[in-house]
């Protein structure tokens, strides 16, 4: 039986994870998951395909505070939302909203450490982004994430790759939420709905690749592989894919350890070759 591997969150939007032994869902997806994110002057997102060193940005949650660390910066502390704060208009893609701007303090932080101007905005409490609607049987929502809430991998996905690998690449170049194991590898684009825990979660869009997941996660330097290498076996319509975009049906909370029960699958998936029937874009 697949079970979860393991389970992580980011905070700020391209900035390190951090890795937990549980997960609670909320209706944006994981508890504090890409709640912040950078923009620039423009109000455009930020990410590492522009900026490798946001690696190397190390948030943490406090009780009250999230703090921030990076090399040669002091500790950022990051309160709670002000009910004054700036509204700013973002985007992320081809989506545009309001965020809150978190400050000068912050905006000056990361400006420093980046060596460019730009700021830092919070999604607001209450606000509602919606999710693809070709994607989800029902109406849902995500935070800054770039299109869904839940991003799933399984480790016999990364094994296969690392086979055509030398050295091998770790799991976080590919930045998941949900890490499942005890599976075939690619097993995870046949699975249509999926039980973890206490939540279903419908597996809605394999997740397509860009030049990122060469990015070290641990020196923020960008690299070489594996993108091409994963274009090999893993390429359908001039796009590379690997894991799968999920939307969660419910509230609750997922452990690692937690067996993934598959109640839907469509076995004639394909991801390399010929597009398959199952109507996914």
């Amino acid at each position: 039986m697949p079970r979860v591997s393991s389970l992580h969150i980011y905070p700020i939007k391209s900035c390190r994870g951090l890795d937990l032994k549980a997960v609670r869902f909320d209706m944006l997806g994981p508890a504090y998951d890409r709640r912040f994110m950078l923009v620039d002057g423009d109000g455009c997102f930020l990410t590492q395909r522009e900026e490798s060193r946001l690696a190397l940005v190390e948030p943490a949650l406090g009780p009250t505070s999230l703090q921030v660390k990076a090399p040669g910066m002091p500790v950022l502390k990051i309160g709670q939302a002000s009910k004054d704060a700036r509204r700013l208009e973002v985007s992320i893609w081809k989506d545009r909203g309001e965020a809150e701007d978190v400050g000068e303090h912050a905006a000056s932080w990361f400006s420093q450490f980046l060596g460019r101007p730009c700021r830092l905005v919070r999604f607001p409490e209450g606000a509602v982004r919606p999710v693809d609607p070709d994607y989800a049987r029902f109406d849902a929502a995500t935070a800054l994430a770039d299109g869904f809430p839940v991003l799933l991998t399984t480790t016999a996905s990364l094994e296969q790759l690392n086979q055509r690998l030398q050295p091998p690449v770790p799991m976080n170049r590919f930045r998941p939420n949900v890490v499942v194991e005890d599976c075939e590898p690619f097993a995870e684009d046949s699975w249509r709905q999926i039980r973890i825990g206490e939540l279903v979660l419908d597996v809605v869009k394999p997740c397509a690749r860009c030049t990122m997941v060469n990015v070290d996660q641990l020196r923020g330097r960008r690299l070489e592989q594996p993108l091409s290498a994963l274009a090999e076996f893993r390429k359908r319509d001039n796009e590379v894919f690997f894991g799968q975009n999920c939307i969660h049906h419910s509230f609750g909370s997922i452990r690692v350890g937690d067996e993934v029960e598959v109640l839907e699958s469509n076995p004639k998936v394909a991801i390399a070759g010929e597009p398959s029937d199952s109507g996914q874009k």
